[in-house]
């Protein structure tokens, strides 16, 4: 069925698009007829938010750019949970929308090979969006928008990509002080011994917590790399789509989660437990730890502070360390040196195309762009004395915006709001309405994110300019497949891990891992695929 739509889809794309090297910005027109285009917008089920396919903000977007230029713009829920099926599920029926948008190079890449999207000269879209496109010049993202030589995709904008503040992980400091702890622990033995201490004392029966495993980016194995790096291995095993069951990082990770659990710290029941059970644990006093994008108005922050009167929390600091007792070491993870990567419909006419270039243009306008992500003065937001702007985190009107300032809407242009230094936008991102204020523990954070990323341990994911078929066939099996094994390596007696382990993985690669590595490796050895930056690592002294 997927190779039927995809030459169905091929045989769409053979329609050429358009030219729209004439056309210059200040000189649009409106459509003769209208335009009717759809853009999609996640849906996180988050209780709280306004609808994201119909709102103040979708009805702000018609009023100030669909009715100026004939264009009906209509948006899409995408679950966000489940990207990928609510995609084919589109495709399925042609009604993709005119705009596909993802974070994860991936899966944009496996529909460009599915024949979802259409290719589009660069040119035309520099003529329409010159800012947009300007700005990818300026980063040096150009290099990411061809597949196989052909151009599917243009690159949002990411800032501070390589050492990205915006999620945090909340602790409970206060439970620390009960076991004579003074800081929070960033090392995993240390880490280890305090749960165990936590759970001695009474204080929580399994202070570790845990949740389900549920796919993509799940058991992400950075830190427990061996430095320096092989960039071969790195291009083969280091992706953390698929899980690389079977590459010692993994081994090392996955042994110590058997380790969490048979001595009793973990949730016996993570294997049941999803996020916002995780989150419901730990504003009901269960759990020591739980992560969050930090955003004005933090509504599970506040669920705790209620439940938990007089707590004190502390956020886990940027760990600078080399942990020799377990292995691991202050590798991370970087984001993408691009946020959306945005394609086309390959069902989409000439006219949509165009008319969602020009929605892109006007959206990276800083006038629009600035009244989409703040809001309305007096409303959403305020100035300061600095003349910058500043929340307000408890705003419930008729302005109310989406899901972290609206973010799933303007993200397909920027990742983040900025306004002023990285201490103001910190500052403005922040909640002031707590009984506690992470501000300046968080600039802190982002100072010393940006000294171990200095020091070498940043590590950026592979990228392949070409299609990566074997990804895509085996991705959703492969999923599968390790959920079920690493839930039973994760619960096995200790004695029996090594030999479990070495099933598995070997069965993971009958399941199609093999092809999946090897034509990584392929693709690495051609020379279409990105290289590490940073090749070795020291220690940081972060107290400095």
């Amino acid at each position: 069925m997927k190779k039927i739509l995809a030459l169905a889809l091929a045989a769409v794309m053979l329609l050429s698009i358009a030219s729209f090297a004439s056309a210059e910005t200040p000189a649009w027109e409106p459509f003769a007829e209208n335009v009717s285009i759809t853009i999609p917008v996640y849906d996180r089920g988050q209780a709280g938010v306004p609808n994201v396919e119909d709102n103040y903000w979708t009805k702000w977007i018609q009023e100030n750019f669909g009715d100026k230029y004939n264009i009906t713009v209509n948006y899409v829920a995408i679950p966000r949970s489940d990207v990928l099926t609510k995609y084919s599920m589109l495709a399925a029926a042609q009604d993709l929308p005119t705009v596909l948008m993802e974070y994860d190079y991936p899966k944009v890449t496996q529909w460009a090979g599915d024949g979802y999207l259409a290719t589009f000269n660069m040119e035309d879209f520099a003529a329409i969006a010159p800012t947009y496109y300007n700005r990818m010049v300026e980063n040096n993202q150009l290099t990411y928008t061809q597949i196989n030589g052909e151009t599917y995709f243009v690159a949002a904008l990411r800032p501070y990509y390589d050492t990205s503040y915006t999620f945090q992980n909340f602790v409970r400091m206060d439970w620390l002080k009960q076991i004579g702890y003074d800081h929070v622990p960033v090392t995993t033995s240390e880490y280890n011994e305090a749960m165990l201490k936590i759970k001695e004392a009474g204080i929580a029966e399994y202070p570790a917590g845990g949740t389900m495993i549920t796919g993509v980016g799940s058991d992400q194995n950075y830190q427990w790399r061996t430095w320096p790096l092989d960039e071969k291995e790195w291009a083969m095993y280091g992706d953390y789509n698929i899980p690389s069951l079977g590459w010692e990082p993994n081994y090392k990770l996955l042994k110590n989660e058997n380790y969490r659990y048979n001595a009793g710290i973990m949730n016996p029941e993570y294997y049941l437990t999803g996020t916002e059970d995780d989150k419901t644990n730990f504003i009901n006093g269960k759990n020591y730890q739980y992560g969050g994008y930090i955003s004005a108005s933090m509504d599970w922050l506040t669920a705790f502070y209620e439940a938990n009167p007089g707590a004190e929390l502390a956020i886990v600091p940027v760990n600078g360390k080399i942990d020799a007792e377990t292995g691991t070491t202050p590798g991370y993870r970087t984001d993408n040196p691009f946020g959306m990567m945005v394609g086309f419909s390959a069902f989409a006419s000439e006219d949509q195309i165009k008319a969602a270039w020009m929605y892109m243009e006007w959206l990276t306008q800083p006038e629009n762009l600035f009244t989409f992500q703040w809001g309305i003065e007096g409303e959403n937001f305020n100035y300061d004395e600095n003349k910058l702007p500043v929340t307000v985190s408890d705003y419930n009107g008729d302005y109310k915006m989406g899901f972290s300032n609206n973010k799933d809407y303007w993200c397909i242009t920027i990742e983040a709001r900025q306004a002023g230094t990285i201490e103001d936008v910190i500052s403005n991102n922040m909640p002031h309405d707590l009984p506690q204020d992470f501000t300046q523990d968080v600039i802190n954070w982002y100072h010393d994110k940006v000294a171990v990323k200095d020091a070498g341990w940043a590590i950026a994911n592979a990228l392949y300019s070409v299609t990566m078929e074997a990804e895509a066939e085996y991705q959703k099996v492969l999923t599968e497949k390790y959920k079920e094994y690493r839930d039973k390596l994760t619960m096995c007696a200790p004695e029996e891990f090594d030999a479990l382990y070495q099933q598995f993985a070997q069965e993971y690669l009958d399941a199609g891992y093999q092809e999946v590595i090897d034509e990584r490796a392929a693709a690495y050895e051609a020379g279409n695929s990105t290289h590490m930056l940073n090749q070795t690592a020291t220690e940081v002294d972060l107290a400095k």
